[in-house]
């Protein structure tokens, strides 16, 4: 049965995060991803502090290990996103801009480091760059797949947890990418194909994932301490820097509101799903 929940959870994260954003991306304002950003950064770092952390600690004596396996894996996240195998999936993902007017912006940078929004182009660099979004989404659907195995393996209600802040974290990722890639120049069937194509990822990570823990059942604790340097690094580093681009106090006390919506949500879930 644990494969049967692994399997559901990596099909919920990946393909339908897919088609619900592209629903939303029919019916609700872009301007509102901030919304589903904000909760997504809640449920995720309510999953690591209040789930993940404290039962790694329990399950093991290996206190310094896992300490520096986690610090390892947010060093190694960071690596990764150095050498653009992924960061091109937040950039124009959860991190989307838009003017007052609606239109799409993303953050490019100054040679002093300072942001600076500019529109998409339909053309030569837009395709490119909308090609980068699909590499980097399927990058990080696969590392996705793992938590959610991890979790699984490790306890059941590690595992729903850890799939309601992947999905919650999901859905604005795909509605953003999804808008990029129409911006870029796709037509919206040919964006919807290659979302859909990309969250495959998700499944791979986690079967392959849940073999390798059959096999290495003795380093689980490795596979749930990069599960929460990877929660930690996207919600840090990605997702809360976007939050920043929208400073009136009516933004920061809705995206506060709703960082403790995601929280709460994970707590909630935490009183009413057994072991």
């Amino acid at each position: 049965m644990t494969l049967v929940y692994i399997i559901t959870a990596a099909l919920m994260g990946g393909a339908l995060s897919v088609l619900l954003a592209a629903l939303l991306a029919w019916r609700v304002q872009p301007r509102l991803i901030p919304v589903f950003v904000s909760y997504a950064v809640g449920a995720m770092l309510g999953v690591v502090f209040l789930e993940l952390l404290p039962h790694i600690f329990e399950s093991t004596t290996r206190y310094h290990a896992s300490a520096g396996w986690i610090l390892a894996g947010i060093l190694g996240f960071f690596v990764l996103e150095k050498l653009v195998l992924w960061r091109h999936n937040h950039d124009h993902g959860a991190s989307l801009v838009f003017d007052e007017a609606g239109v799409l912006q993303t953050a490019g940078k100054h040679d002093d480091g300072h942001a600076q929004g500019h529109s998409h182009s339909h053309e030569g660099g837009g395709r490119s760059s909308a090609w980068m979004v699909i590499i980097g989404d399927g990058f990080h659907n696969f590392t996705d797949g793992l938590a959610i195995a991890a979790a699984f393996v490790t306890d059941f209600k590690l595992g729903v947890l850890t799939s309601i802040a992947i999905i919650a974290h999901e859905l604005p990722q795909e509605l953003g990418d999804f808008l990029v890639l129409i911006h870029s120049g796709f037509s919206k069937k040919r964006a919807l194909f290659w979302n859909l194509v990309s969250s495959l990822a998700t499944m791979v990570g986690a079967v392959l994932s849940y073999f390798m823990l059959q096999a290495l059942e003795e380093y689980s604790f490795v596979f749930l301490c990069l599960a929460v340097s990877s929660m930690i690094y996207v919600a840090i580093a990605d997702l809360i820097p976007s939050l920043h681009r929208r400073t009136s106090l009516g933004d920061s006390i809705a995206q506060f509101a709703l960082i403790g919506l995601g929280v709460g949500s994970i707590w909630v879930v935490h009183l009413f799903v057994g072991h």
